[in-house]
């Protein structure tokens, strides 16, 4: 079987952006294929290495949620980052020759940077696509399921793979994206994508109060006044949602905004109704692996799979670079 390599930074609860972004195409093809889900603390570090406790805390719930969303550990490997040894040996040797310029040059770093106010950006900010390289090659994964902000750092991989190919033979894929249909999610606020650091999500953990509040305050049609004034859907934070989660109904939803004939509120709860169906089963899942010591178990079978797929390409890669010095050993 072809691999996958996926997963989140523990740096809180996973929200119905990831969910479209990535986990829902990882619970639809774990069947097909090896499936690697990375819990990945050392990246959340490169943001938060001021707060190490927060990122011990949010593993445990980051697998959570991959479980409750419909992962099945007995089909997926789901592992803790930096209990991989392999992957910070990929990391050094992927950095010798990844240049300074290919990184600043990285949209998606450019942006997180802007986000987080650095103005002076660390060896490991600057240096985590090399980071995620090795996440993804360590396994030698083919196919990523990603969102869409996620792709240069998928394109610094496939340079990664191919230039180490050059140098010392082919070892490694050049492992594709696979971006979701709908790969970024608006934030409840309607101004920016749905987002942790924002405030703006609605989380696969919240209670059906919390949803029903979050989805009753969301930013609509500004321009819609009264319930008869003709809508724009396509600005409209609750019509995005309803094309995420509410496929079927989208036709008849769109002409009965366009023509003043259903309510923002009307609207509002049909959508309510929706998140329900999906995040409902969620909590059931949920509340079956929130057992004590069930979670660990889960991680260190997981990671214990990882290290075995890890030590398998550093052979490789020893071999090709000729720096298996103790090869008998």
């Amino acid at each position: 079987m072809e691999r996958i390599l996926t997963g989140d930074r523990p740096t809180g609860p996973l929200h119905l952006g990831h969910y479209v972004g990535s986990l829902r195409n990882r619970v639809k093809l774990q069947n097909e294929y090896d499936t690697f889900i990375i819990v990945a603390d050392i990246q959340a570090l490169t943001t938060h290495w001021e707060n190490p406790e927060l990122i011990r805390n949010n593993v445990r719930e980051v697998t959570l949620d991959n479980l409750a969303a419909g992962l099945n550990p007995e089909k997926t490997s789901i592992f803790v980052q930096s209990m991989v040894p392999q992957i910070a040996e990929l990391t050094v040797l992927f950095g010798l020759y990844t240049t300074v310029s290919r990184l600043k040059h990285n949209p998606t770093i450019k942006t997180e940077a802007k986000l987080y106010g650095f103005t002076d950006m660390t060896y490991g900010f600057l240096g985590y696509p090399v980071s995620q390289a090795a996440d993804i090659l360590f396994c030698r994964a083919n196919l990523i399921p990603v969102g869409e902000d996620q792709l240069p750092h998928v394109e610094v991989t496939r340079f990664v793979a191919r230039r180490f190919n050059e140098l010392y033979g082919d070892v490694f894929p050049e492992p594709k994206a696979l971006v979701s249909e709908i790969s970024r999610l608006i934030g409840l606020d309607g101004n920016a994508k749905m987002s942790k650091s924002l405030g703006n999500a609605i989380y696969l953990k919240d209670d059906p109060k919390e949803i029903k509040k979050k989805v009753m305050s969301a930013v609509t049609d500004p321009a819609r006044i009264h319930k008869t004034d003709p809508g724009h859907p396509d600005i409209c934070t609750i019509f995005a949602y309803h094309k995420a989660f509410n496929k079927v109904e989208i036709p008849e939803i769109e002409d009965s905004c366009k023509k003043g004939t259903i309510g923002c509120v009307s609207c509002k709860k049909n959508l309510i109704k929706k998140l329900e169906e999906i995040l409902s089963p969620m909590r059931e899942r949920r509340a079956e692996f929130d057992k004590p010591g069930l979670i660990e178990d889960i991680l260190i079978a997981g990671t214990d799979k990882a290290v075995e797929a890890g030590k398998e390409t550093m052979a490789l890669v020893r071999e090709a670079m000729h720096t298996n010095y103790w090869k008998e050993r």
